[in-house]
C-alpha cells in the first residue's frame, strides 16, 4: 500500500490529478469513517472530509517520503480538522454530539439498518466511557484501518505505546460492553 501510496502521491505532485483522484477513492470511506465517529452527523462527517481533500491538494507539495506514511499525514490533517472544529464550536458554546459511529452505505433491510444503528449506538456509548487516547486509538485503528506505524505517526507515540493504548482501549470496551448487556439483562 505504501508504494501504490508513494506512486499516486509523486504523480498527483508532479500535477496529475487522477492520480489524485486515486488516492481520494483509496481514502474517502476510511476519513469518512474516522470523520464520523468524531463528529457524529453524516453531513458535517461529509463536509469535514471534503475540506480534508482540499487541504491535501494544496499542500500536497510540501508532503515528503522522508516524513510518516502517507496515510499517517493524512490522518493527522483529519485530526487538526476535527480538533480545530471543536475549538470553533466551543468558543461558540454549541454541544458537539456524536451519535453515529461507522459508515453506513446504503441499502439492506429495515431490520439490518436497525441492528446497525444499536451496534452504532452501543460503540459511542462505550467510547464515551474510555479515555480520550483510547478512544483515538480504537478510531484511528479499526475506522480508520490505519496500521500500528500510521496510528503511531498521527499520534506521534511509538508503536509499542500504541499497541498498548490498543490493547487497554479494547480491554475497557469489553468491560463497558459486558457491563451494558449485564444491565439490560438485569431490567428484562
Amino acid at each position: 500500500m505504501q508504494e501504490e501510496d508513494q506512486r499516486l502521491v509523486a504523480e498527483a505532485q508532479q500535477g496529475n490529478l487522477s492520480a489524485f483522484g486515486r488516492l481520494y477513492e483509496i481514502y474517502f470511506e476510511r476519513v469518512y469513517r474516522y470523520m464520523m465517529a468524531r463528529v457524529g452527523h453524516s453531513s458535517e462527517a461529509e463536509d469535514l472530509t471534503q475540506e480534508l481533500f482540499l487541504k491535501v491538494m494544496a499542500s500536497l507539495g510540501s508532503y515528503r517520503f522522508q516524513g510518516p506514511p502517507f496515510a499517517a499525514w493524512l490522518f493527522r490533517i483529519a485530526r487538526n480538522i476535527v480538533v480545530d472544529r471543536a475549538r470553533r464550536r466551543k468558543t461558540a458554546g454549541e454541544p458537539v454530539p456524536l451519535d453515529e459511529a461507522t459508515f453506513v452505505p446504503a441499502g439492506g433491510s429495515v431490520e439490518e439498518e436497525a441492528l446497525r444503528t444499536l451496534s452504532r449506538e452501543a460503540l459511542t456509548a462505550a467510547l464515551d466511557r474510555v479515555t480520550e487516547l483510547q478512544r483515538q486509538v480504537v478510531e484511528l485503528r479499526f475506522l480508520a484501518d490505519l496500521s500500528i506505524a500510521e496510528t503511531a505517526a498521527v499520534m506521534k507515540r511509538n508503536d509499542n505505546a500504541v499497541k498498548a493504548l490498543q490493547h487497554s482501549a479494547l480491554q475497557a470496551l469489553r468491560r463497558v460492553l459486558t457491563q451494558t448487556q449485564e444491565d439490560v439483562a438485569t431490567r428484562e
